[in-house]
């Protein structure tokens, strides 16, 4: 097709009419695997003649088209790229890269990364020559942006994988240095240098993030590019053309070289400020740069501090970095001895003031208290926040230099509180109040441990944060919240004053301001962890669980549902009245977060999701603490199955632990296992051949339940056949050529409970079992596994040990297994313990399948045979008998409510003791009898 045609089609695709679109839509489906397709595409891109819609258009179809086309996830999935057209499209993509608007441009740019991870450097080796010739013609801005995506692709690798890095520093970085060289001489130079050398930061961090390339450790070239970094970070920021939005002028392309530069200097003192963490090989290169560079960085970065001293300007980034160059210059001596002369200013003047409430944080409090709370709890900014890096320094500061500094800050605070304290109320310095109580609560843990400050922090929350409860100024009401919630574990000398800021903090739950509520609420957990009495939040529990849920249904925040664990948590059964009405309101919240998630796809945050899990983790607070009330769980039923059958999909991927955590519970603490539950079954099945498997050991658990608790309906269901589905599942999953042994675990273990629930009715999947479980056996190198599935074949034989010894007589296998068996019965590790079947469980099962073997007639079980199995048989209750004594002294101290009987799933497990719970065989009334049975034995 030629390019007017093509274009015409992509202009109907941008129509609203709905028809034309569709039909347009289908046009490019049926294009896209024509030859030279996408080379039509990216020459419609390029050509500044057509309109810049239906060229944006085409960068995205072209960008998504490579994204899922170039290189196929399945490396047996036919190519949908000729590779004619690939070959074209790298030729010309990279000349294309300059000529095109920004817009296109970071289509293009996303496009070439795909094509360069793919195929650099083995289908492409021209690339870096056409970066090096480019990087000495007209082209600089193209080969900087390609060398750019080129670099990025080995920023995180290391080892083997890293060694392309070594090539492209070796031909590029001397012409990098000398163009990043020029551009730092030009005299009043315009913003678009600013781009150039940002792109050259960027190439330079890449290359040094995990290790610094060998080419860098000649001194004289490491010096050429740390003097012109240096005169970056030293020469002031252009004020003509600064914008004057702040969200533009931050973004700003010189502020952006500042940053980046920041950066690079920061990793550089990272990786060699430290000799003792040094290699042998970088030691001297180490000294060199401590000696040589190290305190001038320093130097500087106190020399752009000093700007925000006197009101000038500098984007929060840039302030968060130097702070973190600060605070790792306290613990090195000689960095120190430069910084302590400024300490002071650097303490009071500087760091302080960042920790003080400001205009921005009132705009933001004003305008948008949602935002507000948002970012006050949110990971991700802390790494960008100057409040956060200044806190840091402080904490550091006390830790590592306290002997000379904790005094002299405290002293500081206690100034502030005692102005504070003396004005008259209009003349209250309310953000120097709030930035002391911000000191007071990042120092708690020092604070907490070192006298004289120790015994004086109660008199201090009485006198200085306690009053600010009833603050007019909301965000020092929010600050007395949260500083009180620091202090709650403290062991205070006279109980009212806890209880008064337990109260206040209750109170706080009812504030006007947002902020204030949500920092009460997670005060308010810490007061609940520290509260001795429960009979102080006893009589407020539902007025405190009904504000609670209010905050809920505004905010979206994970760390509101750790709050509702630890009341849940810390009144067990005393919530039994609340677990419905809880689980209501927590599965209102949960739609609400997946909701909003699912509208807000394309956003980068994540609290909605993070909410959501949150969420599911309370509901199952709640349901352990009624596991002793089995009826709740009905009740609590019919709310939790929309959320189970959903989240059960692939729709559920982000959240599938926490639901099956769910589905655990219900299926096992239920009375019954209502026809709503079983649902859920085939849905689990799906998903676990379709992409769960890695949630196998979870999914375990209800499987485990729904046999277990509910076996008459899982043996005469026939619509669906859970047999059938299970034996498919199984089959396919224990003949995988291609899973680990450790992925496999579970199914064995699905087996046993099979066998252990189903006694007498399941003789027809004894031979398809135990002929699945032998060709495994037969692969299987990992010794867990091999316990595991000699297991089934000892479950097989307590099932049904004349049909079980048939089968393996009818495979031809009888004697090799049971020579196997009583080696791996006999193997002992160097240290003299068993090697194999460590556990009660593990012995309890070999001991039911030898001793039905015992009461098999004489012509079935010959002497010889009769007197090893005996042998074997004495051995295990012997050990059985020692470790059930040993575990009666350990009774006190042992976690026995795991719901699914402490499954073991890897190594570290298996050396622990199980209990005799597995595999949910303690639901059943024999398993007792048997346990007594061979208790007995093992005694005689």
């Amino acid at each position: 097709m030629d390019l007017p045609s093509l274009a015409v089609i992509l202009q109907a695709a941008l129509t609203p009419n709905t028809e034309q679109r569709k039909a347009a839509e289908e046009s490019l489906k049926q294009l896209q695997y024509t030859p030279q397709h996408l080379v039509r595409l990216l020459q419609i891109i390029v050509d500044g003649g057509c309109d810049m819609a239906i060229r944006q258009f085409a960068s995205i179809h072209f960008k998504n088209f490579v994204a899922k086309n170039w290189s196929p996830i399945d490396p047996d999935e036919q190519q949908k790229i000729l590779p004619t057209d690939k070959e074209l499209v790298r030729q010309h993509i990279l000349t294309y890269i300059t000529q095109v608007p920004p817009l296109l441009r970071a289509q293009l740019g996303e496009c070439l990364k795909t094509i360069i991870h793919a195929d650099y450097p083995e289908q492409w080796p021209s690339l870096l020559q056409w970066v090096k010739h480019n990087l000495q013609d007209q082209q600089v801005y193209g080969a900087l942006f390609v060398l750019r995506i080129l670099s990025r692709k080995y920023e995180f690798k290391s080892d083997e994988e890293r060694t392309p890095v070594y090539l492209i520093v070796e031909e590029t970085f001397p012409y990098l240095l000398n163009i990043f060289s020029r551009l730092v001489q030009i005299v009043n130079p315009p913003l678009e240098i600013a781009d150039l050398i940002k792109l050259i930061c960027k190439i330079f961090w890449s290359s040094i993030y995990l290790e610094i390339p060998k080419q860098l450790f000649d001194p004289n070239v490491f010096n050429a590019w740390m003097v012109l970094f240096l005169t970056i970070l030293e020469r002031p920021v252009p004020v003509e053309g600064q914008p004057v939005d702040p969200d533009q002028r931050k973004v700003w392309g010189w502020w952006k070289v500042k940053k980046w530069t920041v950066h690079i200097l920061n990793r550089l003192y990272t990786r060699f400020g430290d000799l003792k963490l040094q290699k042998p090989e970088n030691k001297a290169f180490a000294q060199i740069f401590q000696k040589n560079y190290a305190g001038k960085i320093l130097e500087c970065h106190l020399n752009l501090l000093n700007v925000i001293r006197v009101g000038g300007y500098l984007p929060d980034r840039v302030i968060n970095l130097i702070l973190q160059y600060l605070s790792n210059s306290i613990s090195k001596n000689s960095m120190y001895q430069l910084l302590q002369p400024q300490l002071d200013i650097v303490l009071f003047e500087i760091i302080f003031p960042l920790m003080c409430f400001n205009d921005n944080d009132q705009m933001l409090w004003k305008e948008d208290p949602h935002e507000y709370v948002r970012k006050g709890y949110d990971i991700i900014e802390d790494l960008y926040s100057p409040r956060t890096a200044a806190m840091d320094f402080v904490s550091e500061l006390v830790r590592k230099r306290g002997k000379e500094n904790l005094q002299k800050f405290i002293q500081f605070i206690v100034q502030i509180f005692r102005r504070y304290d003396e004005a008259p109320a209009e003349y209250k310095q309310y953000r120097q109040k709030d930035g002391a109580l911000l000191a007071i609560g990042a120092l708690c843990d020092k604070l907490k441990q070192t006298e004289p400050y120790k015994s004086e922090l109660e008199p201090m929350l009485v006198q200085h944060v306690f009053p600010e409860f009833s603050s007019p100024a909301g965000h020092l009401r929010a600050k007395a919240a949260w500083v009180a919630g620091q202090y709650a574990h403290i062991n205070f000398s006279d109980q009212n004053n806890f209880r008064k800021a337990l109260h206040s903090v209750v109170a706080g739950l009812c504030d006007s301001e947002l902020p204030v509520r949500v920092d009460s609420v997670f005060a308010l957990r810490s007061f609940i962890e520290a509260c001795k009495d429960l009979g102080e939040i006893r009589p407020i529990l539902p007025r405190l669980l009904d504000e609670f849920f209010k905050l809920m249904n505004e905010v979206e925040n994970e760390d509101l549902v750790f709050t509702l664990e630890t009341i849940v948590d810390k009144f067990g059964e005393e919530m039994a009245p609340y677990a419905l009405g809880l689980c209501q309101n927590l599965a209102a919240a949960f739609w609400k977060c997946i909701d909003s998630a699912d509208a807000d796809d394309d956003e980068v945050d994540d609290s909605g999701a993070l909410a959501a899990v949150g969420c599911l983790r309370a509901i199952s607070t709640i349901l352990e603490s009624v596991s002793r009330l089995p009826d709740y769980f009905l009740k609590i039923e019919p709310t939790l199955l929309p959320i189970m059958r959903r989240m059960l999909t692939s729709d559920g991927q982000e959240v599938y632990e926490e639901v099956l955590e769910i589905v655990s519970y219900q299926t096992f603490f239920a009375p019954t296992i209502s026809l709503e539950m079983w649902s859920l079954w085939p849905l689990m099945m799906e998903s676990l051949s379709e992409w769960a498997i890695d949630f196998f050991p979870n999914i375990l658990v209800p499987l485990d339940n729904f046999i277990s608790r509910s076996t008459t309906h899982f043996l005469t269901c026939k619509d669906p056949d859970y047999q059938q589905s299970l034996w498919h599942m199984l089959s396919s999953i224990m003949a995988d050529k291609n899973m680990e042994d450790s992925d496999i675990e579970p199914a064995p273990k699905l087996i046993e409970v099979v066998f252990q629930n189903c006694k007498g009715q399941v003789d027809h999947w004894v031979e398809p079992y135990l002929t699945i479980t032998l060709e495994r056996l037969r692969r299987t190198e990992k010794p867990y596994l091999k316990c595991l599935l000699m297991k089934v074949i000892a479950d097989a034989l307590y099932y049904n040990a004349p049909l079980t010894l048939s089968v393996l007589h009818k495979l031809g296998v009888a004697t090799e297994v049971f020579n196997l068996w009583f080696q791996m019965l006999q193997e002992v590790k160097k240290s003299g313990m068993k090697a194999n079947f460590k556990r009660e469980h593990d012995k309890k099962v070999c001991c039911l399948g030898l001793t039905s073997l015992l009461a098999l007639p004489g012509d079935q079980l010959p002497g010889e045979a009769f007197a090893r199995v005996f042998t074997a048989t004495l051995d295990l209750l012997v050990a059985y008998k020692d470790q059930v004594a040993e575990a009666a002294k350990e009774e006190e101290n042992a976690d026995d409510d795991d719901m699914e009987g402490g499954f073991q799933t890897d190594d570290d497990e298996e050396d622990e003791d199980g209990s005799d719970r597995d595999m949910g065989v303690e639901a059943e009334d024999g398993d007792e009898a048997d346990s007594l049975r061979l208790q007995k034995l093992a005694a005689q």
